[in-house]
């Protein structure tokens, strides 16, 4: 097991992030360290979502039995 946090994980946690920025309740310093997390945050799962397509692209199998690495149609 990993202490890692999932994609909707993160995924929430950029949401609740963006939410406290839009109210303007924050201090500039605040809002200033919130988004810098934000973005790191956003990197964190850009990077899942990049192994995921490479999962999806690994498993793709062909009709013959064998695997192919078609690109990830989204």
């Amino acid at each position: 097991m990993t202490d890692q946090p999932n994609f909707e994980q993160l995924y929430r946690e950029l949401e609740e992030a963006v939410h406290r920025l839009e109210t303007g309740d924050l201090t500039l310093d605040e809002s200033l360290a919130l988004f810098e997390q934000s973005v790191r945050i956003a990197e964190q799962c850009n990077g899942l979502l990049d192994q995921a397509e490479l999962r999806v692209r690994q498993l793709t199998a062909r009709p013959n039995g064998g695997l192919t690495a078609d690109p990830f149609a989204g």
